[in-house]
Formats: structure tokens, C-alpha cells, sequence
């Protein structure tokens, strides 16, 4: 079964430090090299990591990375140009409009 083409969506909420956000990260990076379209979206201490090199990379793989406004608010992280900073609407049709849709707490 070929993943080419497929939508997954990714969900990560906890400190970058955490094993879960780094099994995240290395669940995406499996998928893109499948041939997946990737949507990962960081909330919570998740957006703590939006500018790890990791990430950063994928996106020039073609990871679509989103990031929390409001966490990012709360946090004191300035929005940038790391992500596409946006806030839960985007959860949501993300949820409604990927194959499948994980989360790494």
C-alpha cells in the first residue's frame, strides 16, 4: 500500500525535552520519507520547540508546521517565520481533513 500522497496529521503538547515530543518529531520525519503530506501542529510546552533544528529541517522537507498563537503568547515566544502561528480552528481542520491524525502528549 502506497502512502504517497496521504494526509497525517501530528499533534505534539509536550516540552521539547519529553520522549513524546520527539517520538512525534521522528513520526513525522518517517511519514514524509513515505511520501506523506505532514501537518504538525505544536501547542502547549510543545511550541517551546518550534525553532529546534530538527523541525526546521523537516520543514524543508516539506513538514507544514504549525504553532499556537496563544501558546506561543503565554510562553513569551515572539511569532516568527518558525511556524504558521494560528490558533485551534486550524487543530480542527486538520482533524477534519487528514487520513489520520495523531497526538504525542
Amino acid at each position: 500500500m502506497s502512502l504517497t500522497g496521504k494526509k497525517i496529521g501530528v499533534l505534539l503538547s509536550g516540552k521539547p525535552e519529553a520522549a513524546a515530543f520527539t517520538h512525534g518529531v521522528k513520526f513525522a520525519a518517517a511519514a514524509l520519507a513515505a511520501g506523506c503530506d505532514v501537518y504538525l501542529y505544536c501547542i502547549d510546552d510543545a511550541v517551546l520547540g518550534v525553532a529546534r533544528a530538527d523541525l526546521q529541517a523537516l520543514r524543508g522537507r516539506g513538514l507544514k508546521l504549525y504553532a499556537c498563537a496563544y501558546g506561543a503568547h503565554r510562553r513569551e515566544i515572539p511569532v516568527n517565520d518558525a511556524a504558521a502561528f494560528a490558533g485551534l480552528t486550524v487543530v480542527s481542520d486538520l482533524v477534519a481533513g487528514t487520513e489520520r491524525f495523531v497526538s504525542f502528549n
